[in-house]
């Protein structure tokens, strides 16, 4: 009789593998499972070997970013709302940062990369609802708009979380999205109102 899987032990090798590689500890079977109580042949059990393991610590933490932005939802500000995914997006890098690190590894394939690009997804939808409320010039291209507002989450965070910039940077995030925002139409100070709320 087939033994049931313990969602638990999954997420402990997860999260171990994800420590060692953000510390650069060498890693092998043995020291993976070392410490966390239980054999090798969890590895295989859960993954199918070493090389699934990789692909799983990758695509959990796009799996819980997409948790994460899912608990938002829409309010009657769709600016306001953009900056708040924006935070959230941050607050899940500080949450969670050794999968944070290893998210964007593409030297390890995904299990489901549509599933990580469904972390975009609800940002996309947000600039469809600005341009469509009259706060974005018409014709705004939505994924445009959206990935700059990634790329500026993204770029805080991994400054943060890395080292080179105090916590207090994430500040700036205020006034580059109000910048790109503005740009997209929506008027300045409503707008810098909107991403101060949102951002928080």
């Amino acid at each position: 009789m087939a033994r049931t899987k313990d969602p638990a032990v999954r997420s402990l090798l997860i999260e171990r593998a994800a420590q060692m590689l953000r510390a650069r500890e060498p890693i092998t079977l043995r020291s993976l499972v070392g410490g966390t109580g239980v054999s090798t042949m969890a590895v295989y059990t859960y993954f199918d070997g070493i090389d699934g393991l990789w692909k799983a610590v990758r695509q959990e933490g796009f799996t819980r970013l997409t948790g994460v932005l899912a608990q938002l939802g829409p309010t009657d500000d769709a600016v306001r709302d953009l900056a708040a995914l924006g935070a959230a997006y941050v607050a899940n890098a500080e949450a969670n940062p050794d999968l944070y690190r290893v998210m964007f590894d593409a030297s390890v394939e995904l299990e489901d990369p549509a599933g990580a690009d469904a972390g975009l997804q609800p940002l996309v939808e947000a600039v469809a609802r600005a341009t469509a409320d009259g706060r974005f010039t018409p014709g705004t291209e939505s994924l445009a708009v959206a990935t700059q507002a990634w790329v500026i989450g993204h770029g805080l965070a991994s400054l943060v979380i890395n080292g080179p910039l105090p916590r207090e940077a994430l500040g700036y995030a205020v006034p580059m999205l109000t910048a790109l925002f503005t740009q997209a139409g929506d008027e300045p100070d409503r707008c810098r109102a909107s991403v101060s709320t949102g951002w928080g």
